[in-house]
């Protein structure tokens, strides 16, 4: 029980469930939108945001204090900018077909009201190792909200799981046929639409 109560422990599990950050905060859902058709593309997806949330969150603490007021908002861009241009040569150099998959979605990171939103609200007035779990937390929030999204589109889209096939044949030689419609972006609105009406239940938020 200590170790729940421990800070660092619950500011990183506070928004993985509790105050998720499509779920609750509303935040990151256009690439939620555009990279969970396929399972595999959402988790490298999740894992870059997490990495560039995570780190700039550190990096924005860090020199929270020595940055000037009228060029704050500029600097924690270029930190973001350079955190995802990293997280893309990166999977370009290693994971070229998922990257080729994703296309300018990991460079819209940048974009990602997350990332900026968090640096703002949270890493300008915490220390350097609580702003990362909260980073941390938050990118672990949002890649589970993508991979849950992506399995059930995948499964049911496409029959298959991380491209392999998971419908067993004789299922579709008995008439059954993928759901073309979980394919399509209305698809994921509609299941996170189920995950908030979910999340608000649950907890009563």
């Amino acid at each position: 029980m200590k170790l729940l109560n421990n800070k660092y422990i619950k500011t990183m599990s506070e928004p993985v469930i509790g105050n998720n950050p499509i779920n609750v905060q509303m935040l990151g859902i256009c690439s939620a939108l555009a990279v969970t058709v396929q399972l595999k593309t959402a988790i490298v997806m999740g894992l870059a945001l997490t990495f560039v949330v995570t780190f700039s969150n550190f990096i924005v603490s860090v020199f929270r204090k020595f940055v000037p007021e009228n060029i704050r908002i500029i600097f924690e861009l270029c930190v973001i900018a350079s955190l995802v241009i990293l997280a893309d040569e990166f999977l370009k150099a290693y994971l070229f077909g998922i990257s080729k998959q994703l296309s300018v979605f990991v460079g819209l990171i940048i974009t990602n009201c997350l990332v900026m939103g968090r640096a703002e609200t949270f890493a300008l007035g915490n220390t350097p190792g609580i702003s990362m779990m909260d980073g941390l937390g938050n990118g672990i929030g949002y890649s589970l909200v993508l991979i849950f999204v992506a399995f059930i589109r995948e499964l049911f889209g496409s029959g298959s799981l991380l491209g392999y096939k998971i419908v067993p044949q004789f299922l579709y030689n008995a008439g059954y046929t993928d759901m073309g419609f979980m394919l399509l972006a209305p698809a994921a609105f509609i299941i996170i639409g189920l995950l908030v009406w979910l999340q608000k239940t649950l907890f009563k938020s």
